[in-house]
């Protein structure tokens, strides 16, 4: 069976957001050919959620899927335990079985909001590695040597550091190439970073009398503080079930530089559309804020719905330009008379310490009803909004 071809889309595939393919020329002439292709992505769940860090190479399988191609989404419950080691600095937490269940709960219901699940295929990679027994596992081992491991920039670092570096990480590369062999893939896509695990694919692939995949890299998407890759271990990640509100809020605080990247990589807004913005962002014309905005409400819209885009935007309006309060926020009671407002403050959860509510109140972070307050003792005679920095607020009731 052949797919339609449709040269444009198959030109966005291999361009927009990608940072290498290999063997490029081959990829295309498949592309081209109208054969129906075996695209694989894998997601180890190591973090309950999915990012706008995954998005981008599931953006990338979303446009292999409305051309015909049948997409291989591999969950890695297995390889969960050993954690990927790549850019990292010291081993992960070896995590347990109830944990990576756990994670992996909602990860196809997260999946979904990009790519159609019921037309995926879909796998855990415990369906084999569980079963293997030791000659397996001897003849896969057997196929990278320790020199071709340590030459891995990552390892370099930690051992001239003194860290150490496990035998279970130096496996990881060949457990994501078995994967590659057992669903038979041909493409495999992943973020720029994961490039060396995706090349073992197909050294391990050749080692079993299989094609080699070709592979196909997206751009490393930085977080909210543009420095990190985007991660949980940073706090600088963005989920994708994220309320609306947090999300555009996150969004609208990311730098400058980063406005024309996240609209390539994460956003359907076409190629023509986003090279405007970036040359009005350059001239002056337009406002880096005002692009943020844009940027915001497409990506809450493809999350949430263009209804849910709409009230993040209007919310984050009115706090953050007119400088009023949310409509919905906690709701605290307390009694009337004269209290210790750095007490309160770490009882109603807007300070993680009474020195953090300290620190708050003399740098006049903290303010009433919408104006800065800098006394410690605080007479309680009302209903208020008591309020830390631009984006925590919480309504006092009195008893």
């Amino acid at each position: 069976m052949k797919i339609s071809v449709d040269k444009g889309q198959i030109k966005e595939i291999l361009t927009r957001a990608v940072s290498g393919a290999i063997v490029k020329e081959d990829l295309e002439k498949k592309l081209l050919s109208g054969k129906i292709l075996r695209v694989k992505f894998g997601i180890d769940p190591t973090a309950p959620d999915i990012h706008l860090g995954h998005s981008a190479p599931l953006l990338k399988l979303k446009k292999f899927q409305e051309l015909g191609h049948k997409i291989i989404f591999i969950i890695g419950d297995f390889t969960a335990r050993i954690g990927d080691p790549t850019g990292r600095a010291e081993a992960r937490k070896p995590l347990s079985e109830s944990e990576i269940n756990k994670n992996l709960k909602n990860y196809l219901i997260q999946a979904a909001k990009i790519i159609d699940i019921k037309k995926a295929e879909i796998h855990r990679n415990g369906e084999w590695f569980k079963k293997m027994k030791a000659a397996d596992f001897y003849r896969l081992a057997g196929q990278m040597t320790i020199q071709q491991v340590l030459k891995r920039e990552d390892f370099k670092k930690r051992i001239e550091s003194g860290r150490d570096v496990s035998v279970t990480e130096t496996m990881y590369p060949l457990f994501q190439g078995y994967d590659s062999v057992m669903v038979r893939a041909d493409i495999e896509i992943g973020g720029e970073d994961q490039l060396l695990n995706l090349l073992a694919g197909r050294k391990i692939q050749r080692a079993y009398g299989q094609s080699e995949q070709d592979v196909l890299t997206t751009w490393l998407i930085e977080g909210t503080d543009g420095i990190h890759k985007m991660s949980k271990s940073y706090g600088n990640y963005i989920g994708i079930t994220e309320k609306p509100e947090a999300m555009f809020g996150k969004l609208m605080s990311i730098p400058d530089s980063l406005v024309v990247k996240y609209f390539t990589a994460l956003t359907a807004v076409p190629d023509d559309e986003i090279g405007v913005i970036e040359l009005n962002m350059q001239s002056g014309k337009l406002n880096p804020r005002d692009a943020k905005d844009r940027l915001a409400f497409e990506i809450v819209k493809m999350y949430h719905g263009e209804k849910a885009a709409e009230k993040a935007r209007a919310a984050f309006v009115k706090i953050f330009r007119r400088h009023e309060a949310p409509e919905k926020m906690p709701v605290i009671t307390a009694k009337k008379g004269e209290r210790d407002l750095i007490e309160l403050l770490f009882k109603v959860g807007l300070a993680k310490s009474k020195s953090e509510a300290r620190r708050y109140v003399n740098e006049g972070a903290v303010k009433i009803d919408g104006r800065p307050f800098k006394n410690y003792k605080l007479s309680i005679d009302s209903d208020f909004t008591l309020q830390v920095g631009k984006r925590r607020f919480v309504r006092i009731k009195t008893e």
